[in-house]
């Protein structure tokens, strides 16, 4: 019986909600400099919540990263993107912690992860070592910060998930300390007419309300004029202390005459529902003016786990001659909270505007639909829309629209080619491109069988058949042909592609495989001279690039070193 109690009381912790999480879950900091946060767990990206926090680092690299408790590494992956360098580390009380754009890894793991690249011959790898494989101590230190992978600036992603089941929770609650005394600020609110009929200030579609501060720091719109189904939607920011970022808030909460009718709040969610961001957020408006409104309502394709209440969708039910009061708080972790409160009152009326698109195109969310477009298919599986959708489609010899990137996709569809009418000789370096709001191309991942060119996507837009036959170039950046390198650290060269881009590269020093690390923001590959180069004092390097078309380009270089 002593050996189960502990047991449940790890599984029930666990599953509990975050702010639940007992006090033997609080963790030490994984930074020695004051924690201040350019990015809060659950912000809003695109296609994404954020899962963790982004923890400034004086605007520099190299800054030692700490392990926040007694742990195991548990996994370890290196990309070009995305994360770029990520440490992931499992701790005994049943949670992982992550880091993330590392500019390299801490004693011992980086020779673990150089041996390992060495082994496969590549720069990008993923592993995950065996339980005590790879331990660490609380307070060790495991990397080092950077700015790898597809991050905008130097900075620490840091997240905390259940080892369970993988769902991030917001590190904030569990130990990690962050001054704020803040109000998080509304920007502007929105009203939504939902039903057959309904209006908002007499109009059918999207208006935004009129609203003043009061004295008291509260907010009071103006008297909103409705009648039908309406919801109400925010843009809004928080600050922390010490910093100018426009971060996430924590939590949004409405109540409709006094009752509570939708509580979100950015606690934890699963990696399987982050997507669904794409129904929280006003997504045509979002896809227009690059501002995110958040709804206080739900739509019908709606899935996210993150509502502690919500009662008949968040949407309101105006008849005319009612009244009701609107309040919405709007809070962050600290507590501080900037309040609105919006009065409705009911009137009949005939809206005017808000129009439904309708066209021959037709798609229902939960069903599966295929259009035949000139030379091209396009086919959508059940569950690409949220939402029973109109689109406009056309096409023009090899160029296909798909209606307008307004309209968010759940799944990818599947774009096909019939290319019969274009010479074989000509197709090697074809793909399918996806153009831009400039009509530029850009390139997408196409798979190539017989006379069918194909992709998939869950961007809508214009695509076209494009054609790159200008292989990358390569070019050195810190050294010249037959140069002495004997107090060079590095070696660096710059890579570039001008329409199709870069697909792979590899590098040889008199013959041997070496590490190169790619970073894309700046196209350069850069070799460590710490690594592996013997005692050769002639070197002969070789590289090649290969860019998406299939274009190949050729460098080699002397250099001297003793």
């Amino acid at each position: 019986m002593t050996r189960i109690l502990p047991l449940l009381f790890l599984l029930a912790s666990l599953y509990a909600p975050a702010q639940y999480a007992p006090a033997e879950t609080r963790f030490d900091p994984p930074l020695d400099i004051p924690i201040i946060l350019a990015g809060t767990f659950g912000e809003l990206r695109s296609n994404h919540f954020h899962a963790g926090i982004d923890i400034k680092t004086q605007q520099r690299q190299g800054l030692p990263v700490r392990a926040i408790a007694d742990g195991t590494v548990s996994r370890i992956k290196v990309g070009h993107w995305g994360y770029g360098k990520a440490l992931y580390i499992a701790h005994p009380n049943g949670y992982t912690s992550v880091y993330a754009h590392l500019q390299k890894y801490g004693p011992g793991i980086e020779e673990y992860v150089k041996d390992l690249q060495y082994k496969r011959r590549s720069y990008e790898v993923e592993t995950f070592p065996d339980y005590g494989e790879v331990p660490v101590k609380k307070g060790d230190i495991i990397a080092y910060t950077g700015n790898t992978g597809g991050s905008s600036g130097p900075h620490l992603h840091f997240e905390i998930r259940s080892s369970v089941d993988e769902k991030p929770t917001n590190p904030l609650l569990y130990g990690i300390d962050v001054r704020d005394a803040t109000n998080p600020t509304l920007e502007a609110a929105f009203a939504y007419p939902l039903s057959d009929g309904a209006h908002v200030n007499g109009v059918g579609q999207r208006v935004e309300l009129q609203m003043r501060r009061q004295a008291d720091g509260t907010y009071l719109a103006d008297t909103l004029v409705a009648s039908g189904t309406i919801g109400l939607g925010v843009q809004a920011y928080d600050r922390q202390d010490l910093a100018a970022n426009r971060n996430g808030v924590y939590r949004i909460r409405q109540e409709v005459d006094g009752a509570t009718r939708t509580d979100l709040v950015f606690e934890k969610f699963s990696f399987g529902e982050t997507r669904y961001i794409n129904t929280l957020i006003d997504y045509p408006y979002y896809a227009t003016t690059n501002r995110r409104v958040q709804k206080c309502f739900r739509d019908s394709g709606n899935r996210l786990s993150l509502y502690q209440e919500i009662k008949d969708d968040g949407k309101i039910r105006v008849s005319p001659g009612s009244r009701h009061e609107i309040r919405i708080e709007i809070s962050d972790l600290a507590g501080n909270e900037t309040i609105l409160t919006v009065p409705v009152r009911g009137e009949s009326g005939t809206p005017s505007g808000g129009d439904e698109l309708k066209t021959p195109y037709f798609i229902r969310a939960d069903k599966p639909a295929s259009f035949d477009l000139g030379r091209a298919q396009a086919y959508f599986p059940a569950g690409s829309f949220y939402q029973n959708t109109y689109l406009e489609l056309g096409s023009d010899g090899d160029t296909v629209k798909l209606h307008k990137p307004t309209v968010p996709l759940h799944r990818n569809f599947t774009l096909s080619f019939d290319v019969s009418h274009i010479p074989e000789a000509d197709r090697a370096r074809m793909f399918i491109a996806r153009l831009d709001s400039r009509g530029n191309p850009g390139y997408t991942r196409t798979y190539k069988r017989g006379n069918t060119f194909s992709m998939r996507s869950r961007e809508l837009g214009e695509f076209t058949l494009a054609t790159d036959t200008l292989a990358p170039t390569i070019r050195p950046r810190n050294f010249k042909h037959r140069q002495w390198l004997t107090n060079y650290r590095y070696l660096s060269l710059r890579i570039a592609d001008d329409l199709s881009g870069i697909a792979s590269y590899s590098a040889t020093l008199n013959g041997k495989w070496i590490l190169m690390e790619y970073e894309p923001k700046d196209g350069t590959i850069t070799y460590n001279f710490d690594d592996r180069i013997g005692d050769t004092r002639e070197c002969e390097l070789e590289v090649e690039v290969t860019d998406n078309a299939g274009n190949i380009s050729r460098y080699s270089a002397t250099f001297f070193r003793r």
